[in-house]
């Protein structure tokens, strides 16, 4: 038996060992194949774990420090996966054109596979035939410019039910102010948009309901998922330590499984609902207003081993998910950003009232004539990208960085903060100035909120049609004040999108100006 320790011990000692001196390598230059190449520079890691030490929330800001010691490309280990990290946007451009192809894979991180078909779904497959196939059906069928254009009308529905609480709330006849948490309200005015457009639930809304004003699938939906998402937040470690996966001591893996199957039923039952009520619908309905998941039943009938139910599910999942909290996410950064710079609102307000008038609400038609208004959501972007760092890639080859040798199999993280606010292209980069966007100056300049390249977001225009349709009717219909004239709070949160560690409070109060139209809402 000490035969046996002492053996065991050794191999340890050994594992550690060469963990070790691989961690001193510190990545500078190899030399396989009689070749010396030059690898990205790293920080001194240790052993088993790596950088993984190095992490910390939020994640983009503790890159962006590590950038400014290692420079704009250097390499992490983490655990057991190696990971470059990109904060330039001349290195990003790289990335996305010359590498788009070998950069075109999504890493398949075990604790996420339940909650993505088993990486079959639309952001997290593999490049290839399934994914082409996907992303062909998003942007041809269900999130071409056509038909987002068409969708207004539901973004339209939507802020209706919300400027309507907030007026009751202002007081009875909506003619005093209120204090509200937008928060909450966006994310359910988004969260509502999104089941809509996907899975037409207006039908079955609440008729009243004080608390909110989500349809019934669009709540439950919205429970399902909140109890999915921090189970995979517990779970990530796993992806980089295997180890772990054998100590599942609170059964997260089992949570998963469960919550994912909770979820995967509900959109059965969505399917199944909308499938019956096209069946019953003889005339065809309208179909450039059907939803989403309606089209897709629609092509099934014609090429059913394409359009199967496990390709809707693959699509409408993600693209529900990533939307939502995305959306109401960056509407709050910008009601934040006004609030703490009154002229830029009142200059929006003005902007409004001059081309829209105070008889009627702003509509998409409106959105290219409102130009100061989409310099306020494009310096939004900049600022506070909902996605500080872009879903993360994967080489599929070896490729060069900035002439660093990157090997197959490597994570690429992309952070969109460094990027976007890097000193050497960005005037006073950390400053909130949408005049920067007016005059044309910075056209050109690298900005990928949504992403670049292949896997770039399909639903970037939808999400910019629903962020400038509410936050222009906040604007158009409220006078806003911050909380005892406080400054609002700008810290960052943590986690793979960008929240605010502190939810927007503010003052509203319905506008003289619209009253008229307001009143009509009550």
């Amino acid at each position: 038996m000490d035969k046996v320790c002492i053996a065991v011990c050794c191999i340890v000692a050994l594992f550690f060992l060469v963990d070790y001196l691989r961690c001193r390598h510190g990545g500078r230059s190899d030399g396989k194949n009689g070749g010396t190449r030059k690898l990205p520079p790293s920080p001194p890691a240790i052993p088993f774990f790596g950088h993984l030490h190095l992490i910390e929330n939020p994640l983009h800001a503790a890159l962006s420090r590590l950038a400014e010691r290692h420079g704009p490309v250097f390499s992490l280990r983490l655990g057991s996966r190696s990971a470059v990290v990109v904060s330039s946007p001349e290195c990003a451009r790289e990335c996305f054109t010359e590498n788009d192809v070998c950069f075109a894979n999504r890493p398949q991180f075990p604790s996420q596979m339940p909650a993505t078909f088993n990486g079959a779904a639309i952001g997290f497959t593999n490049y290839g035939p399934h994914w082409r196939n996907l992303r062909r059906i998003a942007t041809v069928h269900l999130l071409s410019a056509h038909r987002v254009r068409n969708m207004s009308g539901v973004v339209s529905g939507e802020v209706r039910p919300m400027v309507r609480r907030m007026l009751r709330a202002a007081a009875p006849g909506g003619v005093g102010v209120a204090r509200v948490q937008l928060k909450r309200m966006l994310f359910e005015l988004s969260h509502s948009v999104l089941m809509e457009a996907i899975a037409q639930t207006k039908a079955t809304r609440p008729e009243a309901d004080a608390d909110t004003d989500m349809s019934v699938e669009a709540q439950e939906f919205k429970q399902v998922t909140d109890e999915l998402s921090p189970l995979l937040g517990a779970a990530n470690l796993w992806d980089y330590l295997p180890a772990l996966r054998w100590f599942d001591v609170f059964g997260v893996k089992r949570k998963i499984l469960a919550a994912a199957s909770k979820r995967n039923a509900f959109m059965r039952r969505l399917i199944e609902a909308e499938r019956q009520r096209m069946d019953e619908d003889v005339a065809g309905g309208d179909g450039e207003r059907k939803s989403m998941i309606s089209v897709m039943l629609a092509l099934q009938k014609t090429e059913p081993e394409v359009y199967t139910d496990n390709t809707i599910m693959n699509l409408c999942v993600p693209l529900f998910a990533a939307g939502t909290d995305t959306t109401a996410m960056t509407i709050e950064w910008a009601m934040s950003l006004l609030l703490n710079h009154p002229e830029t609102l009142k200059k929006a307000q003005v902007e409004i009232d001059t081309y829209v008038g105070n008889s009627r609400l702003i509509s998409v038609d409106d959105m290219p004539h409102l130009i100061y208004l989409q310099c306020i959501i494009s310096e939004t972007l900049r600022l506070y990208p909902a996605a500080p760092l872009l879903l993360p890639h994967e080489s599929s080859m070896d490729c060069k960085i900035s002439g660093y040798h990157i090997s197959s199999g490597t994570i690429l993280l992309v952070n969109v903060v460094a990027i976007h606010r890097d000193p050497i292209v960005w005037e006073e980069p950390s400053k909130f100035k949408p005049e920067r966007f007016e005059d044309g100056k910075y056209d050109g300049l690298l900005m990928i909120p949504f992403g670049m390249g292949r896997r770039k977001c399909p639903g970037e225009t939808l999400a910019l049609q629903i962020i400038g349709l509410v936050l222009g009717t906040l604007i158009q219909c409220f006078d806003w004040d911050r909380l005892d004239d406080a400054e609002v709070d700008m810290t960052q949160g943590s986690g793979l999108t960008n929240p605010k560690a502190v939810p927007l409070e503010a003052i509203c109060k319905p506008r003289e100006a619209m009253r008229d139209v307001l009143q009509k809402l009550l």
